[in-house]
């Protein structure tokens, strides 16, 4: 079987401590002796030093010790409990203060602090993995208080997105030792994750406000189809026919979210927990359910953590940063505090994988050539994915996944992590205050009369073919202190104006795209929505508006770009980006913004705007394109022809691409 899509590069061995399964157990082991400094005196709580999350420091220990701790168990469980740095003694004690409720270190329980699930959880796999030498070696009033710890979390409800696994394991993990358990909670929780699932390997991460199911991120790979793989261990069985089918058919589409050179997708919440984006990998390889070759996963993973670890996600302390490649604390949410990182140790059990497995000595098949260009439709998220061999960037037209969460009459911005167009394995949305106020880079905006952009909401799937996609979304104004005019106070940034709906289209050709646009208004509808209802208490906003698109933001740092035209900029290293405007948008520039990019110390992002307003049905359009220059081809601009229900494409090549399109003006 050849793999045409993973073409990581395989090194030859060199040395079993830098290469293989050696590497991967001598980061292991600089990750553990990195954070053993910041442990209390028990080793129950690990509080590195950084933020706090919204939870507190307390919670944040106990948190430093089970991620460390999740990481520690794979290490010893592959290694068949070889421990020469004494892990099983260090967390064995940290366990001993934590589950004892008069100990001065004890940890919070499950009623204290709701982050306990989820920490919970990566202990009693921690005890599972590490059952002959952990948890069969500690005394029973141990062993009964660490029972009553985690039963804290039977006969609790309220999970709703991949926290019903964290209950779900933690439960098959007291069943295992004669603890309490209750099958309601298991039943209710399998019926929650069906509802959540979405088709080929997909699940959304829980719904929105609204009921829809359009959370689509990492978590469907390193929370979904890695806990049914550790819950099936934990009973001793085999991962179930329905979780093997998954798994597979969600890796098939998640091998084309990582670039040629290591880069993983840049798209959703938590990506400070950055290598944990390769657990969905390695359960296939650990399950023996995976379309990728032999010794492929493992090359995939190598190139993953040397892009991370030569990025400098480990810092001189040895220890994981929030942020990206380098620390970046723009990525943190609420729930993100100093230890939160460390749940990239999932993206390490490989190490689960004994020395002797093939996964670790097995040289990947050559692959076939690969296309120059690949584009694929995924189904459930609503992407178009693009992937280039000249640049190893993957590409991903976003007309599916939005995250909504936002709470419904309330003020909301575009969040930069769902509701960009789109999201690629190099490039970022800017996520400066500034830049999720004011939404620019790969986004659609209507700019009102004193030129602020229009805000995607939730998004409304209209068409997604091999080439095209198409998707509208209702448009609001954020009044913020700097749009509000010279008269500004606390109160204008809880401002929204209403917007009409904005129809996007994507129609890929290579690397390029043509982005499409119009708007119409709103048709009121005599039975509205809970959201519809409760957003009715804000104006309407007034025309006139202009059509904006913004382009890929390209990662820069200073000296080492240049402007090769007006909306065209590009790198020392030859990628660039650019926007071209093709029918009505005249006026082009750069926006160069610093501060708001995790890969670099700015951004570059071209755009183009009109320069009269549209009026309801006309049609903007513009090539967008980020990438190897030379294969960008911006001297033969597309032909955009638009009639009564369709809009035709036609590139110099002769290939012609059709739009299905409503409400536009011939």
């Amino acid at each position: 079987m050849h793999d045409r899509r993973v073409t990581m590069t395989y090194r030859e061995p060199e040395a079993a401590a830098t290469t293989g399964r050696g590497r991967w157990e001598a980061l292991a082991d600089r990750l553990l002796e990195s954070v053993a400094p910041y442990a209390s005196p028990s080793g129950s709580l690990i509080v590195l030093p950084g933020p706090a999350s919204a939870s507190g420091r307390w919670s944040d220990g106990l948190e430093g010790y089970a991620r460390t701790g999740l990481l520690a168990a794979f290490r010893t469980r592959g290694a068949d409990g070889d421990d020469p740095a004494h892990l099983i003694e260090r967390y064995a004690r940290g366990l001993t203060a934590g589950t004892d409720p008069s100990h001065g270190e004890r940890w919070p329980s499950i009623a204290e602090r709701r982050q306990a699930v989820p920490e919970a959880a990566s202990v009693a796999i921690l005890l599972s993995e590490t059952r002959p030498w952990l948890w069969e070696q500690l005394e029973p009033t141990v062993q009964e208080r660490t029972v009553d710890w985690l039963a804290g979390v039977v006969g609790t409800g309220g999970y709703t997105n991949n926290w019903t696994w964290f209950q779900t394991v933690i439960e098959a993990f007291l069943q295992s030792v004669g603890g309490p358990w209750r099958q309601d909670d298991l039943d209710r929780n399998t019926e929650i994750q069906e509802s959540l699932y979405r088709g080929d390997g997909w699940y959304s991460d829980g719904a929105g406000p609204d009921g829809s199911q359009q959370n689509f991120d990492h978590y469907a790979g390193w929370a979904w189809h890695v806990y049914p793989l550790l819950h099936a261990r934990i009973l001793g069985s085999e991962l179930a026919p329905v979780h093997r089918e998954r798994l597979r058919a969600f890796l098939d589409q998640a091998r084309d979210l990582v670039g040629g050179t290591g880069d993983p997708l840049f798209q959703g919440r938590s990506l400070t927990y950055r290598f944990a984006t390769l657990a969905p990998f390695w359960a296939g390889a650990i399950a023996g359910e995976t379309p990728l070759p032999t010794g492929t996963t493992r090359a995939l993973a190598d190139a993953v953590l040397d892009r991370f670890v030569e990025g400098g996600a480990i810092d001189e302390r040895g220890l994981l940063s929030i942020g990206w490649h380098r620390e970046f604390r723009a990525l943190r949410q609420a729930y993100t505090g100093s230890s939160s990182t460390y749940w990239a140790s999932k993206g390490m059990m490989g190490l689960l994988l004994p020395e002797q497995h093939p996964e670790w000595s097995a040289v990947p098949e050559t692959p076939d050539a690969p296309e120059s260009v690949s584009v694929r439709s995924f189904t459930a998220p609503g992407w178009l994915v693009v992937r280039s061999e000249a640049d190893g960037i993957a590409r991903v037209l976003n007309h599916g996944s939005d995250g909504f969460r936002s709470p419904a009459g309330g003020a909301r911005a575009d969040n930069p992590f769902y509701h960009r167009l789109g999201y690629s394995t190099v490039t970022s949305p800017d996520l400066s205050m500034a830049g999720a106020a004011e939404p620019l880079e790969s986004h659609v905006a209507l700019l009102d009369a004193a030129g602020a952009p229009s805000h995607r909401d939730r998004i409304e799937r209209v068409h997604l073919g091999d080439r095209v996609a198409i998707s509208r979304s209702r448009v609001h104004w954020l009044d913020t202190p700097a749009t509000a005019g010279a008269v500004a106070d606390m109160a204008a940034w809880a401002a929204l104006r209403r917007g009409p709906r904005v129809t996007v289209a994507s129609v890929v050709h290579g690397v390029r795209e043509v982005r499409l646009a119009w708007w119409n208004a709103v048709v009121s509808d005599p039975q509205p929505s809970a959201i519809d209802d409760l957003d009715a208490a804000w104006p309407e906003a007034e025309e006139p508006w202009t059509f904006r698109i913004g382009g890929w933001a390209l990662p820069v740092h200073d000296g080492r770009w240049r402007a090769t035209a007006a909306s065209t900029a590009t790198r020392d290293d030859g990628v660039a980006s650019t926007v071209i405007g093709v029918r009505g948008l005249e006026q082009h520039g750069l926006a160069h913004r610093t501060g708001g990019d995790p890969f670099a110390e700015g951004s570059v992002t071209p755009w183009a705007r009109g320069t009269v307003p549209a009026a309801e049905g006309d049609v903007v359009a513009a090539l967008v394109a980020v990438g190897a220059e030379s294969t960008l081809d911006l001297e033969t601009p597309p032909v955009v022809d638009i009639a009564a229900d369709r809009i035709t494409v036609r590139w110099s090549d002769g290939a012609v691409d059709v739009v299905p399109a409503d409400g536009v003006r011939a």
